[in-house]
């Protein structure tokens, strides 16, 4: 019964401060929306993918026994320190050397993330960028550089792409419908905190029923308001 009433009062102090639960979360909304919309620039991602394998050290060793799992094994620890190899200093300054780039290797760096895919000796190249074609340029550049930067520095000549960068048609980030969802579920949160703040700070007795509340005794009786007239 006690929390019966308890959710009539939460509800009560909702609707009494209904514009604020209404109309703080819009305002939130669509100030999200206008900034997703008009202000924040699209970015793009474009995504190239290689093999990484050992060179054989023998020349007569056959094809099939590069498939053995602990030559795999050692290709997929591999591919951990290649991707530090394509994030050097080396190859991104190449990379912006090839295109002419008017930006500084950290610049480059930060549209830069490469990792190995899962468990696999596939290593994926990804670049970030507000023009499409450029994401895909850069990308392909570093396949090209890092494939001869680890040709040179581990001896081994079996780096492969896999895929290609294309140029992406549509961008990854921002996330529109998300950044409004996000702020409209905050705004509430907002107003809803709001309400009951606004109603812990006010101190005024409206009815009869704050009074009995505040002194903790029944109400006998109301004088209404009379006005006599002229």
């Amino acid at each position: 019964m006690e929390d019966e009433i308890e959710l009539r009062q939460y509800w009560e102090i909702l609707r009494k401060r209904w514009l604020i639960v209404v109309i703080l979360p819009l305002i939130a909304a669509l100030v999200s929306g206008v900034v997703s919309f008009f202000v924040i620039r699209p970015v793009y991602e474009a995504a190239t993918t290689m093999i990484v394998g050992q060179k054989a050290s023998d020349e007569g060793k056959a094809a099939d026994q590069m498939l053995d799992y602990n030559v795999i094994l050692a290709d997929q620890q591999l591919a951990k320190t290649y991707a530090s190899i394509a994030q050097s200093r080396t190859v991104e300054q190449n990379v912006i050397n090839d295109l002419n780039l008017p930006l500084t290797v950290e610049q480059l760096d930060k549209m830069v993330s490469i990792k190995p895919v899962n468990t696999t000796e596939i290593l994926e190249i990804q670049i970030d960028n507000t023009d499409p074609k450029l994401a895909a340029s850069i990308a392909n550049t570093m396949a090209s550089e890092f494939s001869q930067a680890v040709i040179n520095i581990k001896k081994v000549d079996s780096v492969s792409i896999v895929d290609k960068a294309v140029t992406p048609d549509k961008p990854v980030k921002p996330n529109k419908k998300l950044n409004i969802l996000i702020a409209f579920v905050v705004g509430l949160m907002a107003a809803v905190g709001l309400a009951f703040l606004l109603e812990y700070m006010d101190n005024s007795v409206k009815t009869s029923e704050d009074l009995e509340k505040l002194l903790d005794i029944p109400v006998l009786g109301v004088i209404p308001n009379y006005q006599m007239g002229k």
